[in-house]
């Protein structure tokens, strides 16, 4: 198997659907991950959940590039680290993590593979510091929302990674050659529930204990999720789909679209706009979580 090379961009303790996303980019022997980039916000405290998280799954292998923080006082998984030291981490940690992210892409002799499940600041701004990193990336991004919104909804939506830092997915969005991504329309409305569900709590893989234990305590910390429930269902999964999109479009449809990015965070489609190839549609969601949920609890 030819594994494809791959940087993971995230947030990652803002909403929980990054960390399950995380495990199942671990869980993918089609992927190897060649640094995980922690972006916007708090991006120590990113860092560091990132970094207990590898521990936990046997990875420090995996260097962590820190991103260029920002004021954010959303730290709904501190709990999980509270105790936690940076200082204390194996593997290696960048403090720039732009720059280590651009000697990664330009060192490597193939095509890297962003896949990007955040807004888009330090993607923007490695752009600006070496223009030719557009040349060596394969963008995958859980950006926008085109003709679907949140939960399925029959009307678009300002999605948060193309509403916040606008301006910087604007330019990633204008600038880069070979963009795929899920907006809502196709990741918007992934959630386990029954069987399969129970399938992940009963699992006794320290990557799944870890995702649970952090979906209890960021259940206890956020308000605007109310249609989950850890010991039923899990919220809305949306940055799983571009992991999977990495190495594999088998369960989606994939179209070629023209959009235009507005600033106030909604994805046109635009005849003039920047190309894209976007997944719109599922050709098999319920075999997609089934599949999902098998290389999750897969030892």
């Amino acid at each position: 198997m030819n594994k494809i090379p791959v940087i993971l961009s995230t947030d990652i303790g803002t909403d929980i659907d990054d960390t399950w996303a995380l495990a199942f980019l671990l869980k993918c022997p089609e992927l190897t991950p060649v640094m995980i980039l922690t972006t916007t916000g708090n991006t120590l405290y990113r860092a560091k959940l990132v970094a207990k998280f590898l521990e936990k799954a046997g990875r420090t292998d995996i260097p962590i590039g820190i991103g260029i923080p920002f004021s954010d006082k959303q730290k709904f998984q501190e709990k999980w680290i509270k105790d936690y030291s940076l200082k204390k981490y194996p593997g290696k940690i960048y403090k720039n993590g732009i720059q280590a992210m651009i000697n990664f892409i330009m060192s490597s002799h193939e095509k890297i593979t962003v896949i990007s499940i955040a807004p888009l600041p330090d993607i923007a701004k490695a752009i600006t510091i070496k223009p030719e990193i557009i040349n060596k990336i394969r963008f995958v991004g859980m950006h926008g929302s085109i003709y679907r919104g949140y939960d399925g909804k029959k009307q678009p939506d300002a999605e948060a990674n193309v509403k916040y830092h606008n301006k910087d997915c604007i330019k990633v969005f204008s600038k880069l050659k070979d963009i795929t991504i899920t907006p809502l329309d196709t990741c918007g409305i992934v959630r386990l529930d029954g069987k399969l569900y129970k399938k992940v709590l009963k699992s006794n893989d320290s990557l799944i204990k870890a995702i649970i234990e952090n979906y209890h305590i960021w259940y206890n910390n956020v308000s605007w999720e109310v249609n989950c429930n850890p010991y039923i269902n899990t919220s809305v999964l949306f940055d799983t789909v571009a992991v999977y999109l990495a190495f594999s479009e088998k369960f989606l449809k994939i179209k070629n679209i023209k959009i235009k990015i507005t600033e106030n965070g909604f994805i046109l489609p635009d005849k003039n706009g920047v190309l894209v190839r976007a997944a719109l549609n599922w050709e098999n969601l319920k075999k997609f979580k089934s599949f999902l949920v098998e290389r999750l609890i897969k030892k």
